[in-house]
């Protein structure tokens, strides 16, 4: 079997590749970017795996005047960069101790201990830069075609090495995993045993994943099983995730979107559980403003904008079990299209102050209630 395409005959890959081949070393791309090519999805980061230790790709990059940055050596990493693209390098590794955040490691010669300390099968494919895919434990072409995700051996051992894997097992489970299949029974009973283990990851590393998680076309599933093992109430105590198989559903046409997935989803301070930004947290306000007002969509679109407004629409319909109009869209953007044609200037000299704030609210109040459809002079009149 062999990868094909653009992604991996350009220039500056090749150049890389060819640079650790003619230093005698191993060159294999390895992990996402396999995965992804064999099954028609978008490929973007390029990892290659060596058996060359990081001084040796530094120096062959040197020899080759490419620019070598150490982004990562105590952990087998080198940046290399050709024709202004950067190329993670990492020497084959094996775990030797595992601290349940990362694991210490030993460089490798060996293809085969490299595959054997990733956490699942279908990332443990490896190719050559003619494309040849390699599959050093046996395992990983069955289970990418089949879309079933488990753990790379002992998933107990698996996470025990990295308790992010946990999450990294739903995430991986929600975009690759066949719904029909259901979730690896043996996977998710160890996910469930180590569940405490996420206490002790930064909040940094949970939010990535969460944010990467609810991407998904239909996390429904993944965030259920999460739910059912305890897993989701050490990520955001209180989340339901009951909401989420009908948002996902009355979202057809529509882009998933992290946020509106995440007020869907409820629980206790996501915004310091997940570091959320401060554009997030302005975004998460909005929507839970929209869903608290009673206002109808028109009125909601000119109060929060299009976007938070069929956001709170879409939960508030998934959450109580409604169906949506073919067009619940157009009043929701024809009240962000308005402007309000009353200007405080339009009401000086004669009112200062709060008066003026309260006259503004009563005439903005008006405009709305008759639906945009009073003009300046019918407000000051």
């Amino acid at each position: 079997m062999k990868l094909t395409g653009k992604w991996i005959e350009a220039g500056h890959l090749q150049q890389v590749l060819a640079m650790l081949e003619a230093g005698g070393h191993q060159a294999l791309l390895v992990g996402g970017c396999v995965r992804n090519a064999l099954i028609g999805a978008a490929v973007t980061d390029m990892d290659i795996a060596t058996d060359a230790v990081p001084q040796r790709v530094i120096e062959l990059a040197q020899a080759a005047g490419l620019k070598s940055v150490p982004t990562g050596i105590d952990h087998g990493t080198v940046t290399v960069v050709a024709a202004h693209e950067p190329h993670e390098i990492t020497t084959f590794r094996r775990d030797v101790e595992t601290h349940g955040r990362h694991a210490t490691v030993e460089f490798s010669t060996r293809i085969e201990e490299d595959a054997a300390r990733r956490d699942f099968t279908v990332n443990a494919l490896y190719a050559r830069a003619d494309g040849t895919v390699l599959d050093p434990l046996g395992q990983g072409l069955a289970d990418l075609a089949a879309r079933h995700l488990r753990f790379v051996g002992n998933p107990d051992q698996r996470i025990r090495e990295d308790y992010l894997r946990i999450l990294r097992f739903f995430r991986f489970t929600a975009w690759y995993g066949d719904p029909a299949l259901g979730i690896d029974p043996e996977g998710l009973a160890a996910c469930a045993e180590h569940a405490l283990g996420l206490d002790g990851l930064s909040r940094e590393r949970v939010g990535h994943e969460m944010r990467r998680l609810l991407a998904a076309p239909d996390p429904a599933p993944a965030l259920a099983a999460m739910q059912a093992t305890g897993v989701l109430a050490h990520v955001l105590p209180g989340a339901d995730s009951r909401a989420i198989a009908p948002l996902v559903h009355l979202e057809e046409g529509t882009a998933p979107a992290f946020l509106r997935r995440l007020v869907a989803l409820g629980g206790e301070d996501p915004a310091e559980r997940l570091r959320l930004s401060k554009a997030e947290l302005r975004g998460l306000e909005q929507i839970r403003a929209a869903l608290q007002s009673d206002a109808p969509p028109a009125a909601l679109g000119y109060r929060f904008g299009a976007d938070p407004a069929a956001d709170a629409t879409l939960i508030r319909a998934a959450s109580l079990g409604q169906p949506l109009a073919d067009d619940w869209r157009a009043p929701i953007q024809r009240g962000a299209a308005q402007v309000f044609p009353v200007t405080a200037s339009d009401l000086m000299p004669g009112l200062q102050g709060p008066a003026l704030g309260a006259r503004l609210r009563a005439l903005e109040t008006r405009w709305i209630a008759e639906d945009f459809q009073p003009t300046r002079d019918d407000l000051l009149g």
